[in-house]
């Protein structure tokens, strides 16, 4: 048991690390892109980036400022984790379509052929396929040794919630920082505005004249973050609710699993009627 518990917190504690080295690479991916592409010369009137007129698009964005980049960077963490679950959680429901799966498993659980059905997860493979595979097991075992309906229902849902435990944190890896990112877009955002609309108040209120440059681009500062952040937070809010909705399909499918087996074995025991 102690060996088990040291290989899964070295597990958490190297899939924490790599998120953290995404992270990062991200927030410099960012940088440069905000640097390199968007602080491109050709992107401005005259070559000029820091008083030229920007010509497209990339040109007004560079003059959000310095939160541009972290927030380029955070919309790269939502794309880079959500392409990441996308992978983990399709390979969780296994190498054919989830409902023909549980269909194909349904009908062998009604029909008693346990083997058939265990067999069916060996082909699926995949989170769902060994939770299911998990209580179909105990149901042999507890069939062998002739519990009582209560008994083998007790034991089978505890084997079940036992081997859904051991997949759910695989599943819900990375989750919370998309999560996390729905609120930073809006705030890191949000900062960036405060920021630009410091600047255009004090161009505002220079003595003399208000120049009004600096003022247009204070006002245009705080809008391109606002936008931003909000497009951010938008793709991070979308990314979290797709997933956590498969999920939850997911787990809706092994408990489904469950309750199917339970009732095949007290059949079996003769306590339901046909």
């Amino acid at each position: 048991m102690a060996n088990v518990q040291v290989k899964k917190e070295s597990t958490s504690n190297g899939g924490g690390m790599v998120s953290g080295l995404i992270i990062a690479a991200c927030i410099c991916v960012g940088i440069m892109i905000w640097k390199f592409v968007m602080g491109d010369a050709s992107n401005f009137e005259g070559g000029n980036v820091e008083t030229g007129h920007p010509l497209n698009t990339l040109g007004q964005v560079y003059h959000g400022g310095a939160i541009v980049p972290v927030l380029l960077g955070m919309l790269l963490m939502v794309l880079v984790f959500s392409i990441e679950r996308y992978f983990v959680i399709s390979k969780a429901a296994g190498k054919t379509k989830l409902d023909t799966f549980m269909t194909k498993i349904q009908a062998s659980i009604k029909a008693g052929e346990i083997d058939e059905a265990i067999a069916s997860c060996d082909k699926q493979q995949g989170s769902v396929a060994n939770a299911i595979k998990s209580a179909l097991v105990k149901y042999q075992a507890v069939k062998k040794e002739g519990f009582n309906s209560e008994e083998a229902a007790e034991t089978i849902h505890k084997e079940i919630e036992e081997a859904t435990s051991l997949e759910m944190p695989m599943l819900q890896k990375n989750m919370t920082i998309i999560s996390s990112l729905v609120s930073l877009g809006t705030l890191i955002g949000l900062l960036g505005t405060v920021s630009g609309m410091i600047k255009a108040f004090g161009a505002l209120a220079s003595a003399g004249t208000p120049d009004q440059a600096a003022l247009a681009s204070g006002i245009s500062e705080a809008l391109i973050n606002t936008a931003t952040g909000i497009g951010t937070s938008a793709v991070a809010i979308i990314s979290y609710n797709f997933f956590t909705s498969k999920i939850d399909d997911l787990t809706y499918s092994i408990d489904e699993a469950a309750v199917s087996i339970v009732n095949s074995y007290r059949r079996f025991r003769g306590s339901l009627k046909q």
